[in-house]
């Protein structure tokens, strides 16, 4: 734990007295950062009370557990909850042809990117005469991906979690959905599905299709191995619940953008960077750290005219005026850096000043967006890299979503009888250290053979 700052911070509206939007925070005279950064409220220990049950019935009955809960929640039951891959085939017939050729493009420059992700030769180390180890990197062997469809269908959270998987080499891919009112996913989930040949989707959301998937529904879906894809705090919940029954990617909060900019950043790009991320949720974190008082003037100024005539004004001025969104001041950019740091935002960008440098030195972040023709939204999309990322700060310890995230690296030992020899006695003693004597007679009885 961070000691407490030798001096809180000035926390305050802005000076023209408009709405404020986004609250000031005053960095300057900071040294430590614990109690300072914008963060969100995330309850998911009070959350899995919730899913617990439902996860449980599920496990227990099955089907009928997944119909009870698709009533009750999506107000829609499927007739079957597997969906007929002719339906995806069809609703990627009907694609607008523009969005068609922007899917397809996300889609390639994604498997780029994972082709030099998935390079990872194996290795063979030969500690002595007749002694190796082999390191073999193994995919799962089948893997459940969630897609959310509330707020946003997020079909673009298809390709982040399917190309990575097929490049990996998992050999089983099954997709689960929420049920739109005609009881099926959005047809733009259906339609990339089809383009990725992805053909086992389930029309299930929320935590009971979490459930379905750790435990499988006998007639409905076989268990997996794996989760990944994002959702709400109830799917993160159902996926803390289930981990170890199964393996997950993360369990991901709201997401969040930090922009780290100095006072030749354009204030049009930078708004409208940060209101972009406030369309995700009203739980979105938007943090600008900056240096210049100017910029942070007018990027208010640049907010107040977009947010009042963007379609979800109310869901981004929510997320904007929230606890996960601050204007950050700092004394320069060595502070914010050191700030951005701290923060370790799942996306951020760096409008400054010889941008690349700057990005350099950045240690923690999900995704580093360099430049003001880097937005987080061609991270979204088309960028080749992955959306799937760490939030709430855990960008300090995890990474996002990419091919390694499915592969086991697994240790082959193979020694030789005189290999063993050679090492054998020493075996024996540390093993007596820990008094362990049958590992040490385990050794012993091969050098008796």
């Amino acid at each position: 734990m961070c000691p407490k700052a030798e001096k809180g911070p000035t926390v305050r509206g802005s000076k023209s007295g408009r709405m404020t939007r986004v609250r000031r925070i005053d960095c300057r005279d900071l040294t430590e950062w614990n109690g300072t950064l914008p963060r969100g409220e995330f309850d998911v220990d009070r959350a899995m009370a919730l899913v617990a049950p439902i996860c449980e019935a599920v496990r227990l009955h099955g089907e009928a557990a997944l119909r009870e809960y698709s009533e009750k929640f999506d107000h829609v039951v499927p007739e079957r909850f597997r969906v007929d891959p002719a339906v995806a085939r069809d609703c990627a017939q009907r694609l607008d042809p523009a969005v068609e050729s922007a899917l397809k493009e996300a889609i390639d420059r994604r498997r780029v990117v994972c082709a030099a992700e998935a390079d990872i030769p194996d290795s063979h180390v030969t500690l002595a005469e007749g002694a190796t180890v082999a390191i073999r990197s193994i995919p799962v062997e089948r893997v459940g991906l969630y897609v959310p469809g509330g707020l946003a269908p997020l079909a673009s959270s298809v390709i982040m979690n399917v190309v990575p998987a097929q490049a990996a080499g998992v050999s089983s891919i099954a997709l689960a959905s929420p049920p739109q009112a005609d009881g099926l996913p959005h047809p733009t989930i259906l339609a990339v599905c089809h383009l990725l040949g992805v053909d086992e989707i389930y029309a299930v959301g929320g935590a009971q299709a979490v459930a379905m998937f750790a435990y499988g529904a006998p007639g409905v879906c076989d268990a997996v191995d794996m989760i990944t894809g994002p959702g709400n705090i109830y799917v993160v919940a159902a996926k803390r619940l289930v981990k170890g029954v199964v393996g997950i990617d993360s369990e991901a909060g709201p997401t969040e953008v930090a922009i780290l900019a100095d006072d030749s950043a354009d204030p049009v790009f930078v708004a409208a960077d940060l209101m972009s991320q406030a369309e995700h949720d009203p739980q979105a974190g938007a943090v600008l750290v900056t240096d210049s008082d100017d910029l942070a003037d007018q990027v208010e100024v640049e907010l107040e005219r977009m947010v009042a005539g963007t379609l979800h004004r109310e869901r981004v001025e929510t997320a904007l005026s929230g606890k996960a969104s601050a204007i950050l001041l700092v004394r320069d950019m060595d502070q914010g850096v050191e700030v951005v740091d701290a923060y370790a935002a799942e996306h951020l960008e760096i409008h400054t000043r010889d941008a690349a440098a700057v990005a350099a030195r950045v240690r923690n972040a999900g995704a580093i967006f360099v430049g003001a023709y880097s937005p987080v939204s061609l991270g979204d999309y088309s960028a080749g890299s992955t959306h799937v990322l760490p939030t709430s700060g855990t960008a300090r310890h995890s990474s996002g979503l990419t091919v390694r995230s499915f592969l086991k690296t697994v240790h082959v030992i193979d020694y030789t009888a005189s290999a063993l020899a050679e090492i054998g006695e020493g075996i024996e003693a540390f093993a007596m250290a820990e008094n362990l004597p049958a590992h040490a007679n385990a050794i012993a009885v091969r050098s008796r053979a």
